[in-house]
């Protein structure tokens, strides 16, 4: 698959098939994420692989919880209880999001990504504001790896609704000290169609010339 057009049609699945992810397409899509940029080519991130049934159902157990604390504050859980109320593919949007929370054991492999403190890189530490520059150093690894599930027909939805349940997850798998939660990945193969172009803003919107706020054309 051309990259320009990974880049448009890999949208967030939250529904899949059970059928099991063969092993050598999950290792291609590895094998290709791991040439991401990193802070000093640190390399820092980490990803275990969980396909066992006992341990997926005890990461839905920790992920609910995150699950409905976000969509009390989003106002989500208002859209689910009237849905009649609000625009039919906000609610659609948000009953497979919903679904997919309630049936994550049922996904068929999880990618937990984390990232070994030590090897990040963070400029920003000192700002008087919320840092975000330490994902630098593991989040181009995920984008990789979201588009090399695309190049393998295999569908993904990343969200980090569990790291708030950091140390339940590093106890289920082990995770040593030092390593941070940083994403979590639930991949199979995809029930829906895929769509031939995402939905997205204009460049103008986002883009600026010279100086925010002058559209960039």
């Amino acid at each position: 698959m051309e990259i320009y057009e990974a880049m448009r049609c890999a949208p967030t699945t939250r529904r899949f098939k059970p059928d099991p992810v063969p092993g050598k397409a999950l290792m291609r899509a590895l094998d290709a994420a791991r040439f991401a940029p990193s802070g000093g080519n640190r390399q820092g991130w980490r990803v275990i692989v969980v396909q066992d049934a006992e341990r997926r159902a005890a990461l839905r157990e920790l992920y609910l919880p995150g699950w409905r604390e976000y969509m009390q504050q989003t106002g989500g859980a208002l859209v689910l209880a009237e849905p009649d109320s609000f625009d039919a593919n906000i609610v659609r949007n948000l009953q497979r999001a919903d679904e997919y929370a309630n049936r994550l054991d049922r996904v068929p492999v999880h990618l937990i990504v984390g990232v070994c403190l030590e090897d990040l890189a963070v400029t920003d530490v000192k700002l008087p504001r919320q840092s975000i520059v330490g994902g630098a150093s593991v989040y181009p690894f995920v984008q990789n790896l979201l588009l090399a599930l695309r190049a393998e027909a295999l569908g993904a939805a990343l969200t980090t609704l569990l790291v708030p349940a950091e140390a339940e997850v590093k106890r289920l798998l082990e995770i040593p000290d030092g390593v941070a939660l940083a994403a979590h990945i639930g991949v199979g193969d995809r029930i829906d169609p895929w769509p031939a172009q995402l939905a997205r803003k204009p460049v103008g919107d986002f883009a600026f010339a010279e100086r925010y706020g002058d559209p960039f054309s």
